[in-house]
């Protein structure tokens, strides 16, 4: 499975059959594990942490899969069919997220009860950004303009947090050490694309180039590699923490960045910064021994701290698949055929669960199932079923 040596390209029928995998994947296999018993029908919103048949270990609501499955199901009524499942479905989501999921002080929970009552709160505003996403794409699907205007008044209190001018709550580290990480602008490049893409908004719009400028400082071109975290000035800090890379989570940056200059009409220099991005990113995490993309890699190849960093888990090798395919459609350069056939190959052969359908979340290294979960805080209907229709809606283009 050396990465450097599989290089192949798609002929017509094999895109139009990947297609039509990708379809029926989403609609026969992912779709139908979670729906319609995921859906909270006394309190609203979603009980999403299963067992691998489907059954509930866990009545408690994780806010992030709270907003994630709203959007993707508003996703689906906007650009698939506007079903009424899926429409009531998002509706109970969004409804859930506002009345339950917010603090007085108008920052949102991570945890929550089955009935919506706060269980845990975290510095960053991951929460917000999935809500945000959820309420633009209902807002669309429903066609209430209400739904926008929370949509693009959570972005703004975002983007505050964002620029400091409001407090998340206390910091993590100490001033000794200053640090900044890949994350708050590669997931807000995100949401603004959402919200820009389901009504529109001139704030989201404005910061896109600036979130893809803040990206830029991580993509280090010297020792061709995108840093999770960096410097204050932009440096590669020389300590455990600070050299720790996550494969999986750059190489969906890279697709973000290639979404972008896609909607742009083929923006040569954004391709350019986000297949700059995967090619660096593939090369440090493609496991060439068992396949599949590594959790944790050291950006000098020393140690890694946790101990976990040689699993594999099922949404890096989504945002594997969507990366390569999208950079084989923007430049038609064969490699990322071949690099979309090896991690599209790997990953249903040693995620899909055959018996019950969808994906599990973490395996060994060597493909072991290490967990028959698959639903919990993280895992739910949104990174999986998300690269199946992306790739289906890009493919049928």
């Amino acid at each position: 499975m050396d990465a450097e040596k599989v290089v192949s390209g798609y002929s017509k029928q094999e895109l139009k059959d990947l297609r039509d995998f990708y379809r029926a994947s989403l609609l026969e296999d992912t779709l139908p594990f979670w729906m319609p018993g995921i859906v909270d029908e006394e309190f609203g919103g979603y009980l999403s942490m299963r067992d691998r048949d489907g059954s509930l270990v866990d009545d408690d609501k994780s806010v992030w899969l709270q907003g994630r499955f709203a959007w993707m199901l508003a996703t689906f009524c906007n650009t698939v069919e506007k079903k009424a499942e899926w429409l009531s479905a998002a509706k109970s989501g969004v409804e859930f997220l506002k009345a339950h999921c917010f603090d007085e002080d108008g920052q949102m929970f991570f945890l929550v009860t089955r009935e919506g009552k706060p269980l845990r709160k975290r510095r960053y505003f991951y929460s917000e950004a999935f809500a945000v996403m959820a309420f633009a794409a209902y807002g669309k699907a429903s066609g209430n303009e209400m739904w926008l205007e929370e949509a693009r008044k959570l972005f703004a209190k975002s983007m505050d947090y964002v620029d400091g001018t409001a407090s998340a709550g206390d910091p993590k580290w100490t001033d000794e050490r200053k640090v900044k990480g890949i994350g708050v602008p590669m997931i807000f490049l995100q949401v603004a694309q959402v919200l820009v893409a389901n009504g529109g908004d001139e704030l989201a719009e404005r910061k896109i180039d600036g979130f893809i400028e803040e990206i830029r400082g991580f993509v280090k071109d010297d020792i061709k590699c995108v840093m999770e975290q960096i410097g204050i000035d932009g440096e590669v800090l020389d300590h455990i923490d600070a050299r720790t890379l996550n494969p999986g989570h750059a190489i969906e940056g890279a697709w973000f960045i290639l979404d972008e200059a896609k909607r742009r009409g083929g923006d040569r220099e954004l391709v350019n910064l986000g297949c700059r991005m995967l090619d660096y990113m593939w090369k440090r995490g493609w496991d060439d021994e068992y396949g599949g993309i590594t959790y944790f890699k050291d950006v000098y190849d020393r140690p890694v701290q946790e101990y976990w960093h040689d699993m594999k888990f099922w949404w890096p090798q989504c945002e594997a698949i969507i990366a390569t395919l999208l950079a084989y459609q923007l430049t038609g350069d064969e490699k990322y055929a071949g690099w979309h056939r090896m991690i599209h190959e790997y990953a249903h052969k040693a995620f899909h669960d055959e018996e019950h359908g969808e994906w599990f979340g973490y395996l060994h290294r060597d493909g072991r199932v290490s967990s028959l979960l698959k639903g919990n805080h993280f895992k739910g209907p949104f990174h999986l079923p998300r690269m199946q229709w992306y790739c289906w809606q890009l493919l049928e283009s």
